[in-house]
This record gives C-alpha cells, structure tokens and sequence, in this order.
C-alpha cells in the first residue's frame, strides 16, 4: 500500500469467495474523491502481471509469494497485480498471515506508516476449532484436536507450538504491531458480529475507511442452511455472493472439558486484548 488512503486486511475471516487463506485478495470500493489510490506493496520481482477490471476482486492464492517482502525495491514492481481502481475507489488487500506474522508490521511501516489495518477476530477457542476443521477436511487422517492441542492433556498443558492454538493469542501478535502502528490505525472487526449483524460491522468498516455508509442492511440476507449472512444489490438482478463449500462445516464433536480448558487458556490473554483494544468482544 502507498499512500493515506492505503489499507490492509488482518485477520482470519474470508476473502472475497469466503475462503480463509494466508494469500492475496484484493478489494476495489467507493471513497470520496479526494482520497488517493491505493497501491499494493512490494513484493517479488518474479510475480506475473495480473490484469483484472476495475472494482473486480482477484484471487492470487496460487501465486508464489514471499511476504512480507524485503520492501527495498519501488512501488511499481506490484502495482500491475492490483485491480484498476478509477476514481473514487479504493484498493484493499487482505492476508490473514500478516497479523500473525513477526516481520509484517516493519515492513509495513517502512513500506507506508499511514496504512490502515483492519483486524477481523472471533472467540480463539471457536477459531481453533474452525481451524481443524478446515485441515481435516483436506486430511482426515491427522491426529484427533485434543492430540494436537494438548501437549499433556493429563495436566491440561496447551501446545502453543500448534498453529490453530498460537495465532489466538491476539495480544501478543498486537502488541507486536503496535510498536510500529498507534492504535488510531486499526479498526477490530468482531466475527461474531460480523454474522449476526453483518450491515453494522461493515457500518464501522466504511466509517474507518472515511467512506460513505454505502453498504447497509438491504444488502444481506441470511442463508439458515449455510448459517451466515449472503451479500447481495439492493437492486436485484445479480446472484447473491454466500459462502462457498468449504465453509460453513459442520464442527466435529469435541470434549466439552477440553474446550474448559481452551477458555481458561485463553482468558487471561483475551482480557488483556479488551485492555489494548478498547472493545469487549464477550468471548469469556
């Protein structure tokens, strides 16, 4: 991203086909006129150039990328990787590794200090859970939850090593960032919120963003057999966008006293995420 009205997406929740990957997605929206456009950052050399229209949404998830970039080299080399953004859009770009991602936010910073960072999060323990899930979609063959979250389950000693369990530790991945980003420059999105009222999340997102509240209630819908919200136009005559197959699994069962356990486990660290982030997300 390049300038003032730069903008990144942390965080776990989907992209523009709702898949949730640590890959590129790249948003076009509305924003006042005087707002510049926003550039991708830098990254390597080697990438294709990538053409979409303007306000299109492109998946780069099978490109070879190495982020974060070593952010030495200019601007111009990313730019073509981004959609075509015509006056009054912004471009946004979104990859949840980054918030968990020691190196991200120096390279950022140096990239451009006044990006804003939207953090999308939802309860750690439910998080984990989806996590797993989504893994033993691909491969039924890995060990149970408990075997993987556990290092001892006798003494209940959690593996933060294991991926699913670590990235929920949100306050210290933030803490991490905010050596580099006061916190005017995030906006927290809550996940659950983000379900059950999708219109005022996204309210908060466009008043962050310093746009005009474009997106409202009128365009969702709640799908009850997939269990989140779809978006649609107010006008009609486009197909809804839900949440594609791979989302909204079906949880597997797992022992209500390993999930206790996640709670305490997490607790003391969501308290301490409240505290940085002013915002009660009444997980405990």
């Amino acid at each position: 991203m390049g300038t003032a009205g730069s903008c990144l997406q942390l965080g776990t929740t989907g992209g523009c086909d709702g898949h949730i990957a640590a890959s590129a997605h790249f948003y076009s929206l509305p924003v006042p006129k005087h707002q510049t456009r926003a550039d991708a950052a830098d990254d390597a050399a080697h990438l294709p150039t990538v053409e979409p229209g303007p306000g299109t949404c492109r998946d780069l998830s099978k490109l070879r990328l190495e982020w974060p970039p070593a952010l030495t080299v200019s601007l111009s080399l990313p730019r073509s990787l981004m959609p075509r953004t015509l006056e009054g859009q912004i471009t946004m770009e979104k990859t949840p590794s980054y918030f968990v991602t020691k190196e991200a936010p120096r390279r950022i910073y140096n990239m451009s200090r006044d990006t804003k960072l939207i953090v999308v999060v939802r309860n750690p323990v439910t998080r984990a859970i989806s996590d797993y899930t989504q893994t033993l979609s691909k491969n039924p063959t890995i060990p149970s939850f408990q075997a993987l979250a556990f290092k001892n389950l006798s003494t209940g000693l959690i593996d933060t090593s294991w991926s699913a369990v670590r990235i929920g530790i949100y306050a210290k991945h933030l803490d991490n960032w905010l050596q580099y980003f006061p916190l005017s420059k995030f906006l927290f999105v809550s996940g659950e919120r983000l379900v059950s009222d999708p219109a005022g999340e996204m309210g908060r997102v466009q008043d962050f963003l310093g746009l005009k509240r474009v997106v409202t209630d009128k365009h969702f819908y709640f799908n009850e057999t997939k269990g989140f919200p779809c978006l649609k136009k107010p006008e009609g005559g486009s197909k809804p966008r839900c949440l594609g197959k791979s989302k909204g699994r079906p949880h597997p069962k797992i022992d209500g006293q390993v999930v206790q356990r996640l709670r305490e486990f997490y607790r003391p660290f969501n308290m301490k995420f409240y505290q940085m982030t002013g915002q009660d997300f009444g997980w405990d």
